[in-house]
């Protein structure tokens, strides 16, 4: 299987309505191929998106569903063992493969391939990088786990170009191939914005972080370059041993490209990096490192000091990034973040702080991951939200699912931060919350939400209650 392939193919996606999944099956049907699929949950805007490119879903896991004279079955990364289709997959002996390798195969070999990641601000990164390259002329493929407001959708795969930026996620690849994702993916550039302890679910400690981020740099061609975040000792570690050349950025002296001369103001921030005055149209230090590690890799990818200036300019955000979701009639502003690790909720926190100095600040988080519904970061949330003036936070979904012991417990959460002075309160779910603010906001007060699902639409709900 390689990128330009003329045999036209049969591929059936299991799990098509999946972003990516959705994505890459319209991206194989322009190329010519047969692609149908199913999922359990069809419809829109993914499922009139794919039958408008005229590909078949059946609605459901049945065995049956599965096509015998398939070429390859494309396995989703939510797909597991005892799913009806994967069973009837592996007893026909059929030909599968995860997602990543068919992206691998028909999209990415023999391409330049920028790979963002990093424990936080992938999205972002990416974001900016792929607009970089497309207000240069570039017109890079992208996969972006978010929404850039440049795009206004997160993939667009169409085999042509010779760019490809794509979010390296280091979550496993499928039920059958546990290493990341970002393995597959043939990075000439990888981007390492810095590394935590994350995704407790499948890593037991940072030292496996560490080594999954070691695979993938590993793999990056002598000829290529590993941009990495030189103020990050875990991402200084990792490279270590890398046989590409590496390029740190960041605000320590130490680094081959400085971050210097930094002024936040209320809508944007300007810094200098390679004595280049460099402004983006977002606030906070996090958002200035993001966008010198995209700036570092568009440089490396050719573009020049104009373009990317220009680029950074023209930025127009991504969704579920520090987001304006509304504002009511009291002043009230709801803004909406994707954060669900302590450190992306604290610099989310200290951005929004210099975005409104003068108004009190609400953090309302939901511990809906896998790692933060456990007591990994029973320590590290009340030092992060302690940044906001008033905190509420929800019960984590599905508790039954996690013992006791290892289950992250709100209420010492809201006592540590009471016995801090501050306003702070666990209530059961988005309802109680909307009640909870509507006896304790005021006029003017900013509301950050956390959450990295739909927290019950509690966004719109603020701003109607509010």
């Amino acid at each position: 299987m390689t990128t330009g392939t003329t045999e036209k193919l049969h591929f059936y996606f299991m799990g098509i309505c999946g972003t990516a999944m959705g994505a890459v099956a319209a991206a194989l049907k322009d190329l010519g191929h047969h692609v149908t699929g199913s999922d359990a949950n069809v419809y829109p805007p993914m499922s009139t998106f794919l039958e408008s490119k005229g590909i078949e879903i059946v609605q459901g896991f049945v065995a049956e569903n599965v096509p015998r004279d398939a070429d390859l079955i494309v396995i989703g990364n939510a797909m597991s063992r005892g799913n009806p289709e994967v069973e009837a997959t592996l007893n026909l002996r059929l030909r599968y493969a995860s997602l990543p390798e068919v992206m691998k195969d028909y999209f990415l070999r023999g391409k330049r391939n920028l790979v963002v990641s990093g424990t936080h601000g992938k999205t972002t990164t990416s974001s900016i990088l792929a607009w970089l390259l497309e207000s240069s002329g570039k017109s890079p493929n992208f996969m972006i786990g978010g929404i850039p407001g440049n795009f206004g959708k997160g993939s667009r795969m169409d085999g042509d170009s010779e760019f490809n930026v794509i979010e390296g996620d280091e979550y496993d690849t499928a039920f059958f191939d546990k290493r990341s994702k970002f393995v597959h993916y043939l990075p000439e550039i990888a981007l390492v914005n810095n590394i935590e302890f994350d995704h407790a679910d499948i890593f037991d400690d940072l030292e496996a972080i560490k080594l999954t981020f070691r695979r993938m740099i590993n793999v990056v061609p002598g000829n290529g370059t590993i941009v990495i975040n030189g103020d990050d000792r875990n991402c200084l570690e990792v490279a270590e041993a890398a046989h590409s050349p590496v390029v740190k950025v960041g605000f320590d002296e130490r680094n081959d490209l400085r971050i210097t001369s930094v002024e936040y103001a209320a809508a944007n921030s300007a810094f200098t990096l390679d004595g280049e005055l460099l402004e983006i149209p977002m606030v906070g230090e996090f958002n200035v490192r993001n966008a010198a590690m995209a700036a570092t890799a568009a440089k490396r990818a050719g573009l020049s000091w104009s373009e990317i200036r220009n680029g950074l300019q023209s930025f127009e955000g991504i969704a579920r990034r520090q987001q304006l979701r509304g504002e009511t009639e009291r002043g009230i502003k709801i803004i909406d973040d994707f954060g669900h690790h302590p450190t992306a909720m604290r610099q989310a926190l200290a951005a929004i702080r210099t975005r409104y100095p003068n108004n009190r600040l609400w953090a309302i988080f939901e511990p809906r991951s896998n790692t933060t519904r456990r007591r990994v970061f029973q320590e590290e949330l009340p030092k992060a939200l302690a940044a906001a003036d008033g905190v509420c936070i929800a019960s984590i979904p599905n508790p039954e699912k996690f013992p006791e012991n290892d289950r992250l417990d709100p209420d010492l959460i809201v006592a540590r931060l009471n016995g801090e002075g501050k306003k702070a309160f666990h209530e059961v779910d988005s309802d109680a919350i909307v009640e909870r603010l509507k006896a304790e906001a005021t006029d003017n007060d900013v509301v950050l939400v956390f959450s990295n699902g739909g927290f019950g639409g509690i966004h719109d709900k603020l701003l109607q209650a509010l």
